[in-house]
């Protein structure tokens, strides 16, 4: 089935890199994304979710980069890749008369470091002949609205905003542009480099030190050693190692450690629709992520990065309001505040308006994030105990439950066009006393066992009865409706139902029916479903295409199954990232990379795997 999709442009002399083809690299605090030009172009310091610094990804012209390549030639190739087992990126510039390779990465500070920097490294040296090199950086602080001066002296030089300073230490010499920035040409011949280092820091007044080769290779070592290090733990050696291995990579880059909190995205703004206002601030934690969240870091041995994670979400429920409701999303040091605005003197990604910063769903009413908050407990509780006060603050949070699941809300797609009484959200609702159940007789902690399993048992009576539409042959997205939405997929995945139950084996073949192109699952049709406030078309969600995968495993068609996830895996891009949405033309759309779309394809990956080793129970 192929929705209606607006014709999506191309660019052919756009200053705008398509969304895929860039590469990410970061230092558990903030990341850079560096295109195949060489080019960073989006980068916010000294966290995720701080203004950025360098922002050309959504204002070519006044946004901001650092660029290190070669001036262009037709004909030159680029290609990228993420030296084995690491996080750090090697981007190549291949012509008739060399080949150049221009190394970033940004080191790991250790854990309770008192260094305030955020470092990134970035060398430039020629394997084959001989190539010129341009080096631009000309940052633009606070996204693009604070001015700044510059000081240049010899290889050295010094950014100072309002609010930030960065030095900039090169092995070159270094001039002032007429942009505020600072640039310098250089010819290498094989075997040869150069080196720079940008550093950031709040109370810097003098010029960074001088920088050498020498510094730069052992750094280089840590890095590696670090990430090699890490991603050495994982214990998963099924079929799609490697793809598994880099969504790993990508999630703990994805990793803010003071909290443990892990983003949806590093970006904000990268639109769903080319030129549409389907723009928003993924910068932050959703309650919603917590048990995929959970169950990939548990599945694949990364403990320490699970208890971390657990532990910002027992933080969380320990600011229960007085209501006993929790937010669908938090900053990822906990703060509850993230007002959404807009920067209209941004012109968005190839015109895709409005640029947005804070996210206004911060004060929906979302049902379903309590049953991923529980079944994220029951998970972690299945690998080390819960505390007695977590499990306090866990009743909490169910008695209001047990009083508002019956009311309508804005359900997991964060709908802007008004609530409705979502079957997702009181499937969810189930899930969460289901869970609290079995921690709760597992453990046998005190708990209104009684009161629970009579809301329990109402909430999935009322999906069986309300949810359920005979005529339209599924569950359907919200009661009255006959709308089919792809959420129902995970009715599967959190055992609500079995996956061979008659009424689910008609809603998977609807959902293949009327939402599913080829590998692709849209997840709902926008003429027929819930009013989502905006009123455009959108690309297929990736996270649903991998939940089909596994829910087709489960239930027993694994070589469709099969199928549809080899054919998902072609849609990363070139370095095996993933944004939230695909194209019709296979193009990326949306923030990027989405650590959802990672975490499902992670599940998939895993239960597809044991499916086919006869391990795999439905």
């Amino acid at each position: 089935m192929q929705q209606g999709q607006e014709n999506v442009p191309s660019y052919p002399s756009s200053p705008y890199l398509p969304i895929e083809d860039y590469a990410i690299i970061g230092d558990l605090h903030t990341v850079a994304l560096v295109g195949k030009n060489g080019s960073i172009d989006w980068c916010c310091l000294p966290n995720f979710d701080s203004p950025s610094v360098f922002g050309a990804l959504l204002d070519a012209t006044k946004g901001g980069f650092f660029r290190i390549a070669p001036p262009y030639v037709p004909g030159m190739g680029r290609k990228q890749l993420y030296l084995p087992e690491t996080n750090i990126l090697i981007t190549r510039f291949l012509s008739l008369d060399g080949v150049g390779e221009v190394i970033d990465f940004m080191p790991i500070k250790p854990v309770g470091s008192l260094r305030p920097q955020h470092q990134i490294f970035r060398s430039v040296n020629v394997v084959r002949g001989s190539l010129n090199f341009e080096v631009i950086c000309r940052p633009a602080f606070n996204y693009a609205r604070d001015s700044h001066t510059v000081a240049v002296s010899g290889e050295r030089a010094l950014f100072q905003s309002r609010l930030l300073k960065l030095g900039l230490a090169a092995t070159v010499p270094l001039e002032e542009d007429e942009q505020g920035g600072v640039c310098a040409t250089l010819t290498l011949h094989e075997g040869q480099s150069a080196y720079f280092l940008l550093e950031s820091a709040k109370d810097r007044e003098v010029l960074p030190q001088r920088f050498s080769a020498r510094q730069f290779q052992a750094t280089f070592l840590e890095t590696r050693s670090f990430w090699q290090n890490w991603i050495g733990q994982c214990q998963y050696q099924g079929r799609w190692r490697e793809v598994v291995h880099r969504s790993a990579l990508v999630l703990k880059l994805l990793t803010f450690a003071p909290s443990g909190a892990i983003v949806a995205a590093p970006t904000t703004s990268l639109p769903e629709t080319i030129g549409g206002p389907r723009n928003w601030d993924y910068r932050y934690t959703w309650m919603r992520d917590a048990s995929f969240t959970l169950y990939a870091l548990l599945t694949l041995g990364f403990t320490q990065e699970a208890e971390a994670f657990m532990g910002w979400l027992d933080a969380r429920c320990h600011e229960l309001k007085g209501s006993g409701a929790l937010q669908p999303m938090y900053g990822i040091d906990g703060r509850h505040d993230l007002t959404e605005t807009t920067l209209d003197h941004l012109e968005g990604y190839r015109g895709s308006k409005p640029v947005r910063v804070g996210n206004a769903a911060i004060k929906q009413n979302q049902l379903d994030i309590y049953g991923e908050v529980m079944d994220s407990v029951y998970l972690f509780n299945r690998h080390k105990s819960i505390s007695y006060d977590l499990w306090e603050n866990l009743r909490h949070l169910l008695d209001w439950l047990a009083t508002h699941w019956q009311h309508a809300d804005e359900g997991i797609w964060e709908v802007r066009g008004g609530p409705k009484q979502f079957v997702h959200s009181r499937v969810m609702s189930w899930v969460a006393f289901d869970r609290a159940l079995r921690v709760a007789r597992h453990r046998g902690l005190p708990a209104p066992l009684e009161r629970w399993e009579q809301v329990s048992a109402e909430i999935y009576e009322q999906v069986m009865e309300l949810g359920w539409n005979e005529k339209a042959g599924s569950f359907v997205q919200y009661y009255g409706s006959d709308a089919i939405d792809a959420s129902a997929l995970l009715m599967v995945l959190t055992k609500f139902t079995g996956p061979n139950d008659p009424r689910m084996i008609r809603t998977i073949e609807r959902i293949q029916r009327e939402l599913t192109s080829d590998s692709h699952v849209y997840r709902y049709n926008p003429k027929l479903a819930a009013d989502d406030g905006l009123g455009t078309s959108e690309g297929t969600f990736s996270m649903c295409s991998f939940w089909l995968v596994e829910a087709l495993a489960r239930a027993g068609h694994l070589y469709e199954a099969r199928l549809i996830l080899e054919k998902m895996l072609t849609y990363s891009n070139h370095v095996g990232l993933y944004s939230e949405e695909i194209g019709p033309t296979g193009e990326a759309l949306g923030n990027f990379p989405q650590a959802f779309t990672h975490l499902s394809l992670i599940s998939a990956c895993y239960n597809v795997d044991r499916a086919l080793n006869g391990t795999l129970r439905g």
